[in-house]
């Protein structure tokens, strides 16, 4: 079969993609490893329109189910796309269960993944005292020392999640300013169980069988230190999952497609992009829907010759 559309990701861009492409007649395929995207680990989300706090899970069900309400759309789950090729004026898209794939036009959300601090030691210590995910770890962390390496929205997210916990949290980051939520900053400030520590370049981790600390070089008086830690969780950012397309349209040096804002086209007719995989200004799961409609809309347009 050949579909008009295939959506890449399953997490708010993919769904919502797949939902209006549905409503649109549009024959789609989804191709997913699992629905939620990034938030799936969030404990509790607190800016999702329309509901006061949902947590990450529950937010994937809610859009699973609502996908799975529409008809006329198929679903490939527990698969992802490694490649993407070009034959005869379509797309096939290449998977690791080894399936073929063929479509007119391609929608990528494919999100992006977690960036790590690349220094000695992280690698050693993974899952031994270095983790990426607060949300799924923090109760190994019981009356233990802990750092957060990261003052975005992410890293604060983070502390409080430890702050249930751990009995004393390091907030650290190479700026000099907590760049996060306002609203949640000034809670972290208030707690005193937390120390922030800005302006340092963290440079080798720490420890035998278990990670004991980390060396760091205080930027403001070019002095190395050791902090003591039981653990440390590393939420730094993430890097765009477009790989499987960069052979085909523009890319900047972040590794984000570059899509036109009004439509979400990409450089190369035939494929759109929406969400964390994309060049938008603001990684949020309400733009990232917002995008996904605009680009199907314009998609729809597109496959009917307007």
């Amino acid at each position: 079969m050949i579909y008009d559309l295939a959506i890449i990701g399953g997490g708010p861009a993919g769904v919502a993609a797949g939902i209006y492409a549905a409503r649109k007649k549009i024959e789609s395929v989804i191709i997913t490893d699992f629905f939620g995207g990034q938030s799936l680990i969030s404990a509790s989300i607190e800016n999702w329109i329309g509901d006061k706090s949902i947590s990450g899970f529950d937010l994937a069900k809610k859009l699973e189910n609502h996908l799975r309400f529409q008809q006329g759309i198929d679903i490939v789950e527990g698969d992802t796309v490694l490649r993407i090729i070009k034959e005869r004026g379509r797309f096939v898209c290449i998977t690791k269960n080894n399936k073929k794939i063929e479509a007119k036009t391609l929608f990528i959300a494919s999100g992006s993944r977690r960036r790590k601090l690349d220094i000695p030691g992280e690698k050693e210590f993974e899952g031994r005292g270095v983790f990426y995910c607060s949300t799924c770890d923090a109760p190994l962390f019981k009356d233990k020392v802990v750092a957060v390496v990261g003052a975005g929205n992410a890293g604060l997210e983070a502390v409080q999640d430890l702050s249930l916990y751990a009995k004393k949290i390091y907030l650290v980051d190479q700026a000099d300013t907590i760049k996060g939520d306002v609203v949640t900053r000034e809670r972290i400030e208030k707690n005193e169980k937390i120390k922030i520590i800005l302006n340092i370049q963290i440079n080798k981790i720490l420890g035998d069988k278990f990670l004991t600390g980390f060396i760091y070089l205080d930027r403001n008086t070019s002095q190395e230190n050791k902090l003591d830690i039981d653990g440390v969780f590393v939420e730094i950012g993430s890097v765009p999952n477009s790989e499987i397309v960069k052979d085909f349209v523009e890319i900047n040096n972040a590794g984000e497609i570059i899509v036109d804002h009004k439509t979400q086209q990409t450089s190369m007719l035939g494929i759109w992009a929406a969400g964390d995989v994309t060049d938008v200004l603001y990684k949020q799961n309400n733009i990232s829907v917002g995008d996904a409609i605009k680009a199907v809309l314009n998609i729809n347009e597109y496959l009917r010759g307007v």
